[in-house]
C-alpha cells in the first residue's frame, strides 16, 4: 500500500479559466487538499455603476464566452423586473427557446470534448477523431445545430445582438422555425447512441451528502424566473437571493465563495435534476430511468449524466415551444421601455447553475449597484468539499499518485466550472 502522495495540477486542463489542485498525503493522513482559484478577477460589477440600462445586457453578456446567452437573459429580465415590464407570450417562448439551445451547445461541448476523454483513457478529444470518429462526429453535429439555432433566434451563436429589454429587434420567420423544429427531430437518434455510448462507461463511485439549490419548477422544468428551492428545504424567491448564497472570500481563491445551510452546497445540471426531475419531459425521464440516476443523487459524477439528459429534456421542450409559436403565438410583441427608479432580481439557470443578475436603477434607468452571482462561485466551496472528502477516501484506500491525480481532475471537471466566470 502506498502511504505517501502528492498531487499538484497547475493549472487544471479541460475547465474554462485557471484553478489549481494540491493534494498532500504522508503515512496515509491526509495533510492538504485544496481547490485553489487563481484567475485574475475582471470587475465586471464596478463597469456598470452610471451605466445606463441599455448596456446591461450588452456589456453583462460578455462575463462568459459560453453561457453568453444566460448573462443576457438573466440581465435583461433584471431591468424588466425593475422596470415593471412583463414580456408578451411570442417573447416568453423564445427567450426559453434561445436558452434550451445554450444549454444544449454548452452541455454537448463538455460532455464530448472535455469529459469523454477521461472516461475514455485519453488526454484529449484528439485521439478520439481515430478509435471513436462516429462519436466526435455526431458530437459536432449535435454542437452545430445548437450554434445554428442560436443564431436563428438570438442573431448570433454567442452574445446575442437580437435579445432586448421588452421583446427581440427581429422575430424568426415561421419557414425559419420550422427548418429548425426538422433539424431537432433529425438530433434525437444522435441523442440516444450519446445516451448508450456513456450509459456504457462506469463513473467513479463517490458519494458525499451534499445541499442542493436551483429554481423550483412549478409546471415546467425551470429555467427562467421563480422560486429557488433546496434539497436541505430551503425555498425563497429570486429577491431573497442574497439569503440563499451568503457570499464569503477566502484567502485561496479570486472568487468569492457560497454557503447556505451547510457549510457548501451544489447547482448545476445535478441540483436542477434533483429537485425537478418529476417535471422532465417523459423522454429524458426514461434515459434518467436508464442510466440508473435518481434524485437525491449525491454523486458529483453524475453531474454530467443530468446533463446528458437534460439535453434530451432540451430538445423535446423546444420542439413543442416551435410548436406552440408555429400554432399563433408568433406575433412580435416587444414591449415599450419606460424607466422608472428601483431594484431589479433575476434568477436564470444557466448551464452550470443557477445566476444571479441584480440592479439598483435611478429614475432615469441609470445603474446605481449591480451585483452578479455566478454558479461557478457558488459551486467552489462544494468543489473543495469534495475534494477533500476524495482525498480523505485515498488516503486511507493508500492508491497511487496517478490515480489520485486523475480522479481528483475529473472530480473538478464533473463540476463543468467556468472559472472566468466565476471572477467577474
Amino acid at each position: 500500500m502506498k502511504r505517501d502522495c502528492q498531487v499538484a495540477i497547475a493549472p487544471l486542463t479541460r475547465v474554462e479559466g485557471h484553478g489549481n489542485i494540491r493534494i498532500r498525503i504522508e503515512q496515509g493522513r491526509l495533510l492538504e487538499a485544496r481547490w485553489e482559484v487563481v484567475e485574475t478577477p475582471r470587475f465586471f460589477e464596478a463597469m456598470l455603476k452610471g451605466k445606463t440600462w441599455e448596456n446591461a445586457p450588452w456589456i453583462t453578456g460578455r462575463i462568459c464566452g459560453i453561457c453568453s446567452i444566460g448573462h443576457t437573459l438573466a440581465s435583461i429580465r433584471a431591468v424588466e423586473r425593475a422596470f415593471g415590464i412583463e414580456p408578451g407570450p411570442c417573447t416568453t417562448r423564445l427567450r426559453l427557446l434561445l436558452k434550451h439551445m445554450e444549454t444544449l451547445q454548452s452541455h454537448s461541448l463538455h460532455l464530448f470534448f472535455l469529459v469523454l476523454p477521461d472516461l475514455l483513457g485519453v488526454g484529449s478529444v484528439l485521439p478520439l477523431l481515430e478509435t471513436h470518429r462516429e462519436t466526435v462526429l455526431l458530437a459536432s453535429r449535435i454542437k452545430k445545430l445548437a450554434n445554428d439555432a442560436c443564431d436563428l433566434v438570438g442573431g448570433r451563436r454567442l452574445h446575442p445582438t437580437r435579445t432586448v429589454v421588452g421583446g427581440f429587434t427581429l422575430y424568426p420567420q415561421p419557414a425559419e422555425l420550422a427548418a429548425l423544429r426538422e433539424r431537432l427531430q433529425a438530433v434525437l437518434p444522435d441523442l440516444d447512441e450519446a445516451a448508450a455510448l456513456f450509459g456504457s462507461l462506469p463513473l467513479p463511485d463517490f458519494q458525499r451528502p451534499t445541499e442542493f439549490v436551483s429554481l423550483a419548477g412549478t409546471d415546467a422544468y425551470p429555467f427562467i424566473g421563480g422560486e429557488v428551492v433546496s434539497t436541505d428545504g430551503v425555498r425563497q424567491t429570486e429577491d431573497g437571493y442574497r439569503a440563499l448564497t451568503n457570499e464569503y472570500l477566502v484567502p485561496r481563491s479570486t472568487a468569492k465563495w457560497c454557503r447556505l445551510s451547510r457549510s457548501s452546497f451544489a447547482v448545476g445540471a445535478l441540483a436542477r435534476f434533483n429537485n425537478n426531475a418529476h417535471l422532465l419531459a417523459p423522454a429524458a425521464r426514461a434515459l434518467a430511468a436508464g442510466l440508473g440516476l435518481a434524485p437525491v443523487c449525491h454523486n458529483p459524477f453524475a453531474n454530467n449524466l443530468a446533463q446528458l439528459v437534460e439535453c434530451v429534456h432540451v430538445v423535446h421542450d423546444a420542439i413543442t415551444l416551435i410548436d406552440e409559436l408555429l400554432a399563433g403565438d408568433l406575433e412580435p410583441d416587444r414591449q415599450p421601455v419606460r424607466p422608472r427608479a428601483g431594484l431589479g432580481v433575476a434568477a436564470v439557470e444557466v448551464p452550470r447553475g443557477i445566476l444571479y443578475h441584480a440592479y439598483q436603477l435611478s429614475d432615469s434607468g441609470r445603474i446605481m449597484a449591480c451585483d452578479c452571482v455566478i454558479p461557478t462561485g457558488q459551486n467552489h466551496a462544494n468543489i473543495q468539499a469534495d475534494l477533500t472528502a476524495l482525498a480523505a477516501d485515498f488516503a486511507r484506500r493508500g492508491h497511487g499518485d496517478q490515480d489520485l491525480e486523475l480522479l481528483a481532475a475529473m472530480l473538478v471537471r464533473a463540476y463543468d466550472p467556468c472559472i472566468s466566470c466565476s471572477v467577474h
